[in-house]
């Protein structure tokens, strides 16, 4: 697996034209999985694990991997199916998300395919509340499932999402009030963090599911003769979605004279020093990992306040 991944500047070149290479993998069956290659450090053989006493089920030990001391989750058990039996001969996906980093046991590793996020699709309709997807697709054919990461991460390891006392002002919280953010992202665990997030501050908030929804949705808005920014303080978009992601829609907006102004700010599990660069690419006004309230809400009370010239 040493040649899995290619340089940082090889995966940028992706940006803005609604691409993206998934990491195929397979659990405890031959049903087809993947990963964005951006959220992947390293493939390698399953080490050693160390079980910790009183921890998630869904994780099977942490193990030692070049002087860092790392949790190896189980995506079989964390996903609802039984544990992966054969550790030894399975494989470790090392991952960051929002800065932390941890390893997702898998069965075998496949391959990396280069895809259009056009052909990744929201799960089908009726698949209910309690899976583990965030997306869809297909591959020579056989159907590929994206799984939910953070919704994973948030039952093994809840983020608070409490925002401490002072970060926003009762003065703050009065301006807010009546105004709109748009928020867009397929993750319903996201989705709803970043809600109550800003329903604290004081704002209320349209959540939509994905870019092509959120473009078709700013569109219609211009068709009724509505300015997008008089609608909305500022929109706050995922990266990684299906149909089109968030660069890509930023893109879009700042491509038409009409939505120029709207303030967009890049909120994702995306870690890594390329965001910044990527930000300026596409036109973004900010960047901001995910999930942490406080810094959340800080840069929406800093637009609350430059939009009332304080």
């Amino acid at each position: 697996m040493a040649g899995v991944l290619d340089s940082v500047n090889q995966r940028t070149q992706l940006v803005g034209q609604n691409r993206l290479e998934l990491l195929l993998f397979r659990l405890d069956g031959p049903q087809l999985y993947g990963i964005n290659v951006f959220k992947v450090k390293e493939v390698l053989q399953c080490p050693k694990l160390v079980v910790m006493p009183k921890s998630s089920p869904v994780v099977r030990g942490v193990a030692n991997i070049r002087g860092g001391t790392l949790p190896i989750l189980d995506l079989s058990l964390a996903t609802g199916r039984r544990g992966l039996d054969d550790i030894k001969n399975s494989f470790v996906i090392i991952t960051e998300y929002n800065y932390k980093v941890q390893g997702f046991l898998v069965r075998s590793v496949e391959r990396i395919v280069n895809m259009n996020w056009e052909s990744i699709h929201p799960p089908p309709k009726g698949t209910g509340r309690s899976h583990y997807l965030t997306a869809v697709t297909r591959v020579d054919d056989k159907l590929v499932e994206i799984i939910d990461v953070e919704k994973i991460l948030a039952e093994v390891a809840p983020t608070s999402e409490t925002i401490s006392e002072g970060v926003v002002s009762s003065e703050t919280q009065a301006r807010a009030m009546s105004r709109k953010v748009l928020i867009v992202d397929d993750s319903s665990v996201a989705r709803k963090q970043v809600k109550r997030c800003l329903e604290s501050v004081g704002l209320e908030v349209v959540a939509l599911n994905d870019g092509r929804q959120a473009l078709g949705y700013l569109h219609e808005l211009l068709d009724a003769g509505k300015q997008p920014t008089d609608e909305f303080l500022m929109m706050i978009s995922d990266i990684e979605m299906p149909e089109m992601d968030g660069y890509t829609l930023t893109a879009e907006v700042r491509h038409d004279p009409r939505m120029q102004k709207l303030h967009i700010l890049l909120h994702t599990s995306l870690s890594g020093v390329f965001n910044q660069a990527m930000v300026k690419k596409v036109g973004a006004d900010d960047f901001l990992p995910k999930f942490k309230p406080d810094e959340l809400a800080s840069r929406v009370v800093e637009r609350i306040n430059a939009v009332h010239g304080s």
